[in-house]
């Protein structure tokens, strides 16, 4: 029979756990969204050039912790694991969605596990692990990439609780007392290290798996040693005998560690967010922020208890802030925090710890020998425990009446059930108020209650929190189930229970839908979110070349919230690139007046003025935005980046003015103040340039082998260095680094032009037309391109292949005189006089009066004449 059992507990596990891989087989096929470009596509800890060493010192997003703009999420183990999904395959995103998901099995079997040893019964466990396998509020986290820091803590959490669950002295129910009981009552110390070792794991996965030494801790309390509130000093005495206080005092001193470990790491000072994270946090009404903060843990609960309505985001607006006493919502926190504390009162009441093991011990399966224990068990709960010896009356029972006629005798508390039923009521308190401590402590620190944090909502935040939620709704069910006598009664519940699995399911596979891919997750987050979610949409659409459906999307976010920089900033990016400068220049100024520090946005701002001819003004707010701290900044190496090609660009722009001192000194502090994360051969390269263009040609070639130190293939650097050796008449060298950058970048048609240039130059016209030809091969639309390679095959005097180039040329750009005339000058000197005088009067229709055009026509009709006169 045990054997059967054993079993089924195992056919339950695995029943749960595949169901929990199925839910989300379809998010195998998903794209990276959301937060996973920063935590991985733009991740430096992933590359195999970090050293692993850094993922102890960098935040999730690759961020060093000390930093100010450093989000103070230190989780170097789910980095480590997206380090090695980045090993093996790259940036495919199937490898990262195949491990949440196996993980998340992993996490059901776990569940089930962690069931079977809170509960007595193997239907409450199936309940449980099923009800987590399915239920949609763990998308985010699933299906999500980054949510695998949830999964893994998770994962860690429960093996943590359960391998201290089995280091624990064991007080099955039920166990007969034989010469092994004295083991069984012994601590085992090698497991109990085991599991605050998985403890710090799970922390050192997402923060809030540290929670799992709390609900250890009360796990200790209220199940091992049973500690009775009502009779502490007795409970207490009991409880240290059988190695309370060393069991206990090591999940406090792990737990101080980790935290002196974790606040020594991010630094004494908390990251700070924007007023759109959290706005509450930054509310100047006391009332406001104490009302809203107490109203969110109702409305996560509320997300467990009917998940309808999911959304990838609900910062900003999405939970409008409770700003009044009267405000309806306080009567729904006033319920929830009302309702959850008379539970645990409740169950913590009908809990009588003292002296429960001898009920077990002097118990027969026939209910021989009950009176001693039923007794004993009274007085404790009575408060009669010590006292005995005054006589204290006890309620009258007759020694001949059955079980059944003892129920019914009203004298004492626990006649109402059977001791069948007493130790299942006892397990089913123990399970509700562990249950409630795996609900309620791993939440605490998305309460703000220490500490504000960086969301209003986070449905991966309840991954943790979710697995209490189902092992007290399978405990409901359950003692549901049992008090029914009713078979059609029960049926009635086994069928509800399927409906709602059957829909969670429906609805987890639907979510993941959403999650497939940027745009269709954004889509679903309108309703909940619409200014968050039109943004993103547009950056998504924009990527994709969507342009009027882009700059759709970024108006409609800024409808609903018009201060979003980011928004105008990426709004002026879009009409940048359809030439709209005036449009972008407005775009830009938006983002920069709401948020000044945003250096992209100075830059963009530049290099629109520029565009636009205003390069004084350009100069201007490039100068003014090289000063800009990244003090605070979520995304310090970024900024770092901007405000580097910011000093680039002013650079660039003060050397195409010939204002070199000042251009000299921005590239020597760009230099200086170089991110370590910049490759700095481009700078260098710009440098060489601008002291080519001083005519500092032994300073321009240090620069340019400076730049080629730091990136041995970069084809710039071969071409500038080229071109200044052939100015200083050493023309093997130069021509051996046009051939080399030739052989590093065949496809860029700069290595075959620059290469052509310096072979006209040389008066090896043949072998500059052969160049530009390469050229145009590689890139068959530009127009200069190939109509140099025309003019260079005319002079060469391969005329018959000039006419095919000229005729490309005019192909390309039908609109541009100077090619028809020229394929009229070629067919002239080819004797073609009826295609050449079509190609004239094409160009004199496109630009009237040209007299060179003009006197051509005017030779050939005179030559055609006379030929047809002949």
């Amino acid at each position: 029979m045990e054997e059967r059992k054993t079993w089924s507990r195992y056919y339950t596990a695995a029943i749960a756990s595949a169901v929990g891989l199925v839910c989300y087989l379809n998010t195998l096929q998903a794209d990276f969204v959301y937060d996973d470009s920063r935590a991985i596509q733009n991740n430096s800890d992933l590359l195999s050039t970090t050293p692993w060493v850094n993922l102890l010192y960098d935040d999730f997003w690759g961020t060093p912790l000390t930093h100010s703009g450093s989000h103070k999420s230190y989780r170097p183990l789910c980095v480590a694991s997206f380090r090695l999904n980045y090993a093996v395959h790259g940036l495919n995103p199937m490898g990262y969605h195949l491990i949440n998901a196996m993980l998340h099995s992993v996490v059901c079997l776990l569940v089930v596990m962690l069931c079977d040893v809170l509960m007595l019964s193997h239907r409450a466990s199936m309940i449980g692990g099923l009800l987590f396998a399915t239920h949609p509020v763990h998308t985010e986290a699933v299906a999500g990439v980054v949510g695998r820091a949830d999964v893994g803590a998770c994962m860690f959490f429960l093996a943590a609780l359960l391998t201290y669950i089995k280091s624990c002295p064991s007080h099955n129910i039920g166990k007969p007392e034989n010469e092994n009981m004295s083991k069984c009552c012994r601590t085992n110390w090698g497991l109990l290290l085991v599991s605050l070792v998985i403890s710090a794991a799970s922390m050192l996965t997402k923060e809030q798996g540290i929670t799992v030494l709390g609900v250890c801790a009360v796990y200790e309390a209220i199940v091992v040693s049973r500690i009775n509130f009502r009779a502490i000093k007795i409970s207490l005495k009991k409880a240290i005998s059988i190695g309370f206080l060393p069991r206990i005092l090591s999940l406090i001193f792990t737990a101080i560690s980790l935290l002196s470990l974790r606040f020594v790491l991010m630094g004494n000072k908390p990251p700070d967010f924007s007023n759109s994270d959290n706005p509450a946090a930054n509310s100047k009404s006391f009332l406001t922020r104490t009302f809203t903060f107490l109203y969110l843990p109702a409305f996560n609960f509320w997300l467990l208890l009917c998940p309808i309505t999911l959304s990838f985001d609900w910062s900003m607006n999405a939970v409008p802030l409770v700003q009044g006493i009267f405000d309806w919502r306080n009567i729904v926190s006033i319920v929830f925090y009302n309702g959850f504390a008379m539970l645990g009162i409740i169950n913590l009441n009908r809990l009588s710890l003292e002296n429960f093991d001898c009920l077990f011990s002097e118990m027969n399966a026939n209910y021989k020998g009950l009176d001693s224990a039923y007794f004993r068990v009274y007085d404790v709960i009575n408060g009669n425990e010590g006292v005995r010896k005054r006589n204290v009356p006890r309620p009258k029972q007759d020694a001949k009446s059955s079980p059944k006629e003892r129920r019914k005798t009203p004298d004492t508390k626990f006649q109402t059930n059977t001791p069948e039923e007493y130790i299942s009521t006892i397990h089913d308190c123990q399970s509700l108020l562990v249950s409630m401590a795996i609900l309620a402590l791993p939440f605490v620190p998305a309460t703000n209650i220490f500490f504000y944090v960086g969301f209003v909502v986070a449905e991966r935040v309840l991954y943790i929190p979710s697995v209490g939620y189902c092992i007290m709704v399978a405990v409901g069910l359950d003692l549901l189930w049992r008090c029914c006598s009713d078979s059609r009664k029960k049926n009635c519940i086994t069928g509800s229970l399927c409906i709602v699995l059957l829909l969670f399911s429906i609805k987890t596979v639907h979510r993941n839908q959403d999650w497939k891919d940027g745009e269709t997750l954004y889509r679903s987050g309108i309703d909940v979110n619409p200014a968050k979610a039109w943004a993103n949409l547009g950056t998504i659409l924009s990527s994709r070349g969507q342009k009027a459906e882009a700059e759709h999307a970024y108006r409609k976010a800024l409808s609903y919230r018009s201060n979003m920089a980011d928004t105008h900033y990426n709004l002026g990016v879009l009409l940048a690139d359809q030439k709209r400068y005036e449009d972008a220049i407005r775009c830009y100024e938006y983002a920069v007046s709401y948020r000044p520090t945003l250096a992209l946005a100075h830059l963009n701002l530049g290099i629109a003025l520029e565009q636009l001819g205003r390069r004084d003004d350009a100069i201007r707010v490039l100068k003014n935005a090289t000063t800009i701290s990244g003090h605070g900044l979520k995304d310090p190496k970024g900024h770092a980046s901007a405000v580097h090609k910011i000093k680039y660009n002013l650079g660039r722009m003060l050397t195409d003015m010939d204002r070199l001192d000042e251009a000299f000194a921005i590239y020597h502090d760009a230099v200086r103040a170089l991110p370590d994360h910049v490759e700095p051969h481009s700078l260098y390269n710009m440098i060489g340039e601008a002291y080519t263009k001083a005519g500092l040609k032994q300073e321009a070639e240090k620069w340019y082998k400076n730049s080629l130190l730091s990136k041995p293939d970069h084809v710039p650097a071969h071409l500038t260095l080229a071109k200044l050796f052939s100015k200083m008449d050493r023309k093997q060298e130069a021509i051996q680094l046009f051939r080399k950058a030739q052989q590093i970048q065949p496809q860029d048609h700069s290595v075959w032009t620059h290469y052509g240039q310096f072979l006209y130059e040389e008066r090896d016209i043949v072998g500059a037309a052969d160049m530009f030809i390469k050229a145009s091969q590689v890139k068959p639309d530009d127009f200069d391109i190939v109509f140099t390679a025309a003019n260079y095959l005319r002079e060469a005097g391969k005329n018959e292949h000039a006419k095919i180039y000229f005729i490309k040329a005019a192909k390309i750009n039908p609109l541009n005189p100077v090619s028809h005339m020229n394929l009229g000058a070629i067919h002239h000197v080819l004797g073609e006089y009826a295609e050449g005088e079509k190609s004239y009067l094409t160009a004199l229709r496109l630009k009237p009066g040209d007299k060179m055009t003009q006197d051509n026509l005017r030779k050939l009709r005179s030559l055609n004449s006379r030929k047809n006169k002949v």
